[in-house]
């Protein structure tokens, strides 16, 4: 039940960061951005006291320890798969033109001959 009260209070909290951005419409963009930013920071900080947050917070710790372990293509790999991915769809783009056009000679031989 504590974690519940938690969340609500963050999601206060935030929404009071946004409603105290559009309510202090006159003031320097600046200062509001970083009002919002600061309620964010609270929210956060509010969320990570709950279970749910710890759990969410060491997803996201797991999630950056496995993007470091993928090998990333190299800037020429990159750029041969995707000039191959555009060449077949330029490909595929023909076939079926063809087949359009195929299947309307065929139909209009069909109506034009049956009717």
């Amino acid at each position: 039940m504590a974690d519940k009260i938690k969340l609500v209070l963050a999601v206060l909290v935030l929404a009071g960061a946004v409603g105290a951005f559009y309510y202090f419409g006159n003031e320097s963009v600046l200062l509001r951005v970083f009002g919002i930013l600061a309620g964010l920071a609270v929210s956060t900080a509010i969320v990570y006291q709950t279970a749910e947050g710890r759990r969410a917070w060491s997803f996201l710790g797991d999630s950056r320890t496995e993007i470091r372990k993928v090998v990333w293509p190299t800037g020429k790999e990159t750029n041969q798969t995707t000039l191959l991915v555009i060449a077949m769809v330029i490909v595929v783009a023909i076939l079926l033109w063809l087949l359009d056009m195929l299947l309307l000679w065929l139909v209009r031989m069909l109506t034009v001959s049956g009717g």
